[in-house]
């Protein structure tokens, strides 16, 4: 199998290209710059591959996008969030229909974000889309795939929970302050956190890949949501340290701006119904065990 990823050098895409490269796959890495060792050149903003390449790879994993949690939500860094993700899938699909062979599946990057703020609502692939800028965007990120799909084309949107790994995303940020003993609750910690471990995420990934009856919205969580206050405990015991410095909901809310009340605040109950209705079984559903995991403890 042949396979192509843009935002390769991410946190998902990097362990993607280790994971993928450990099965039976020829990977490609769709790069901004002229290709080199086996690359694929494209530029986002404008223009097209470059003139060696022709097609002739089974899927395109799709990943690049602006980073929604390493700044406070301005406009203008609303603005490239939502470009870099449904201007950038946008130009990708009318590029993929030009080639003279196109792929067969395309897999690309949503989130759970899709869902909005819905307190212990158990949601699935069926559910609804939420209201506020990250249900606006996914929508509008996941309907940029459309041309592709319409042309006969297997289109999986991953909506993606959130990624337990040590080297980035919520849980290295949270990794300092619960070391030294710092790390508590935020808000009343309730709100649920759908989250999955990096080795389930690369492993769904790749049974998008290879699952010719996936097609559509698909949840890429732990099949055991947690509410926030579990989760600090679960880190806590895990860490051997105390977990009772919380963080009020009005202090997220000054530090963070309207990225604490979407990423922070937002309880959002998920369930992986679609993946594990086509046969996926997880690595670690619980979450005390993905942790372990993760971080190395035994």
């Amino acid at each position: 199998m042949k396979v192509a990823i843009t935002g390769y050098t991410g946190l998902i895409g990097s362990s993607l290209v280790s994971f993928l490269s450990k099965k039976d796959v020829t990977v490609s890495r769709i790069l901004r710059e002229d290709p080199k060792d086996n690359g694929i050149s494209w530029k986002p903003e404008g223009g097209g591959w470059n003139s060696a390449f022709t097609g002739g790879i089974d899927g395109i994993v799709h990943l690049a996008g602006e980073n929604i949690a390493s700044g406070r939500w301005t406009k203008k860094k609303k603005e490239k969030i939502r470009s870099s993700r449904v201007e950038g899938t946008k130009r990708l699909c009318e590029q993929i229909l030009k080639l003279p062979t196109t792929p067969s599946v395309f897999v690309c990057a949503s989130a759970i974000g899709f869902y909005g703020d819905r307190g212990v609502e158990f949601l699935n692939e069926g559910s609804s889309r939420g209201s506020g800028f990250l249900p606006d965007v996914c929508l509008d990120w996941e309907e940029a795939t459309d041309t592709i799909s319409k042309a006969g084309i297997r289109v999986v949107n991953v909506r993606f929970g959130i990624i337990l790994s040590k080297d980035g995303g919520a849980l290295a940020k949270m990794l300092i302050p619960f070391k030294v003993g710092m790390g508590g609750k935020v808000g009343n910690g309730r709100q649920y956190m759908s989250w999955v471990a990096m080795d389930d995420v690369t492993g769904a990934i790749y049974h998008a890949l290879v699952t010719d009856s996936l097609k559509g919205p698909v949840n890429v969580t732990a099949p055991n949501p947690v509410t926030n206050k579990e989760f600090t405990n679960t880190l806590g015991k895990v860490l051997n340290r105390p977990t009772v410095m919380p963080m009020p909901a009005f202090a997220a809310r000054l530090a963070f701006g309207e990225m604490a009340k979407d990423l922070l605040l937002a309880s959002t109950k998920v369930a992986p119904k679609r993946l594990s209705d086509s046969g996926y079984e997880f690595q670690y559903p619980k979450l005390e065990n993905a942790l372990k995991h993760v971080l190395g403890v035994d």
